[in-house]
């Protein structure tokens, strides 16, 4: 198995600030939208969005929550596998608002898929967008495609895209391992 350096820690820094400026050309003081980061792994670039939005752009009334898809997925019951839950963290009412969903890595489809369906128990949106760190794009098996992304990377076969975050890990980096 081969583990290859797509992003460090560096690079990681700057896609972060390039979206986070991409997202306050589109949402301005972000007055009708809110982020959601999908659990588990989306849930680390969410976090680190906020940071740079309100530190270094002096967004100040921003609202983010979590959202668990793990009972909403297409292949919940497709596994012997016991699944691990984790926690919806969503304290306001997503009616009416543009809600932009926020993943590490953006494979298949099927997460997505997921959360537009999760979402719905929070009231009805008035736009979805889909912010995503990584894009692999001959992946897809659902027509969906990110509003924002950091990177666009081509992994074929079996190759994977793993997103390594410093809290929970060494380092800030992205491999594809082969």
């Amino acid at each position: 198995m081969s583990r290859k350096v797509l992003l460090n820690g560096k690079e990681i820094d700057i896609i972060l600030h390039r979206l986070a400026c991409q997202l306050i050309e589109n949402h301005d003081a972000f007055e009708n939208t809110v982020l959601i980061g999908l659990q588990p792994r989306g849930v680390f670039v969410a976090e680190r969005l906020k940071q740079i939005l309100i530190n270094d752009y002096g967004i100040s009334d921003l609202k983010m929550g979590f959202l668990d898809i793990t009972f909403f997925r297409d292949d919940f019951r497709r596994s012997d596998k016991t699944l691990e839950a984790n926690k919806t963290t969503i304290d306001f009412v997503v009616e009416e608002k543009r809600v932009v969903f926020i993943d590490d890595v953006l494979y298949t489809g099927r997460s997505i898929r997921a959360a537009l369906t999760a979402i719905q128990s929070f009231g009805r949106p008035l736009e979805v967008e889909l912010l995503t760190l990584i894009d692999r794009r001959f992946s897809r098996h659902l027509p969906i495609q990110p509003n924002y992304r950091g990177r666009q990377v081509d992994a074929i076969n079996k190759e994977r895209v793993e997103v390594s975050w410093g809290e929970n890990s060494a380092e800030d980096a992205v491999y594809l391992i082969n």
